[in-house]
């Protein structure tokens, strides 16, 4: 461990940091320019004859080719801007700003380092706001407003950014303060003592979320009775699943985008679907989905993640206790003093290639216990109907039929439509493709 200790003090960490990110970017780039062929290409493949039909198929090519191309022009400037950021040091002159302000209006100098860091996070979390503002403006008003699925206003888009600037800093100055505090205050095994503080924050945000967030974007209404809701406090009650409350959410408020989702601690387990899926799923598919929702819950992937993204959690403070006194860390960087904020972000830069690892096998847990769920509901008996609701959710969200294999992998945590299907062993019941169209009266009949 000494040995270690004493190369950690030579090693030239800010080289290493632009190095592996370059290394890391031109990594993802290639796995981009892989799935971007795919969009490619004009012609459905053969093995998606009997899943979408080629009108859909094109629709969503040219939603997803969109969204590549943009993709390939926002990875380059984050990119550009994160060397620019490290090689001209800009990290020590905010930091330099933000103690001048603290001294200019409150007169505090720099024995007030929480404070100093508080005004620190405030203005890099602006600037890094307004620079992306661009990006989110496009990516919201033209290619997603081009393919049909923006329902926001400018009003409610800047709405939007200026309630999440608020709630960021009523949540994020408490959370900061406790956090710094306890790092000076425990001395050697601090990392314990924040681990603590942090989970406790975790649990506060999924506590007040849905009550007290959440509203302040979209509404939720209690799910009237009827077919649907019948049917789905059967299934929860099937499986002991310990249903409280029903929601509908006015997600087509924004985005024409669908999902469901529940939340909620022990015995109050809360079920929210959105708008958006019930106007184009009938009572069965939307069963089925939530099926799929429920067995996650039903094998404890949930908690079962949630442990093992705690375990990750402790060790990186962990190893942040190798650092937080490392000088040639902050010099390396520009820095002539060790803040603690500045030293666990400047850890995190160094943390990165172990951080990408964990990031690939989060994946591949995740889509394992996708594949998992999936099989659930297929135990409860939703079988072609899961195999048309999977399918409907895709064609109405344009989703990637044609997806490579490696970009797969490694940027996500569900498997394709195409590897779930597979999964399932479940064979089509009509040779023709499933549309949302021909379903349209059969919905309303059935909601």
């Amino acid at each position: 461990m000494a040995d270690a200790l004493a190369y950690l003090d030579t090693f030239d960490y800010k080289n290493f940091v632009l190095g592996f990110s370059c290394v890391v970017y031109g990594f993802e780039q290639y796995l981009d320019y892989r799935q971007h062929k795919r969009y490619l290409m004009k012609e459905r493949p053969k093995e998606l004859a009997d899943i979408v039909t080629e009108q859909d198929f094109k629709k969503a090519q040219a939603y997803n080719l969109d969204k590549s191309r943009f993709g390939f022009f926002e990875g380059f400037y984050k990119q550009s801007e994160t060397i620019l950021m490290l090689h001209y040091d800009v990290l020590p002159k905010l930091w330099q700003l933000s103690g001048e302000w603290l001294s200019s209006f409150a007169g505090y100098g720099s024995e007030y380092e929480i404070t100093h860091s508080i005004i620190f996070t405030l203005l890099f979390t602006l600037i890094s706001t307004v620079t992306s503002i661009p990006f989110s403006l496009y990516s919201t008003f033209v290619v997603e407003q081009k393919h049909g699925f923006n329902n926001q206003t400018i009003g409610i888009f800047f709405t939007d950014i200026l309630k999440t600037q608020l709630i960021t800093v009523v949540l994020m100055v408490p959370f900061l303060s406790a956090f710094l505090w306890v790092i000076k205050s425990t001395g050697e095994k601090f990392y314990f003592y924040v681990w603590l503080i942090v989970i406790f924050f975790q649990l506060f945000i999924i506590t007040v979320y849905p009550t007290f967030i959440q509203p302040l974007f979209n509404k939720l209404t209690p799910m009237e009775d009827g077919e649907l809701r019948t049917r789905i406090e059967e299934l929860a009650a099937r499986i002991n699943f310990p249903l409280k409350k029903l929601y509908i959410i006015d997600g087509s408020k924004r985005s024409g985008h669908s999902n469901a989702y529940f939340y909620g601690f022990g015995k109050n387990k809360h079920i929210v679907l959105f708008d958006t899926l019930i106007q184009h799923s009938n009572t069965d598919e939307i069963c089925a989905v939530l099926a799929h929702e429920l067995g996650h819950w039903k094998m404890n992937h949930t908690l079962k993640l949630l442990g093992v993204n705690q375990i990750v959690l402790l060790t990186i403070f962990w190893m942040f206790s190798f650092f937080i006194s490392n000088v040639k860390l902050y010099q390396d960087f520009g820095f002539q003093t060790m803040p603690t904020l500045i030293g666990f972000l400047l850890f995190q830069f160094v943390y990165a290639p172990i951080g990408n690892v964990i990031d690939f096998l989060s994946h591949v847990y995740q889509r394992k216990n996708e594949f998992e769920a999936d099989a659930y509901a297929l135990k409860l008996g939703y079988a072609s109907t899961l195999r048309s609701a999977l399918i409907k959710l895709s064609v109405k969200n344009l989703g990637g039929f044609n997806v490579d294999p490696w970009y797969s992998a490694w940027n996500h945590s569900h498997p394709s439509l195409v590897e779930r299907l597979k999964a399932l062993g479940i064979k089509p019941t009509s040779d023709k493709p499933i549309t949302i169209q021909e379903d349209k009266e059969e919905d309303k009949k059935d909601l």
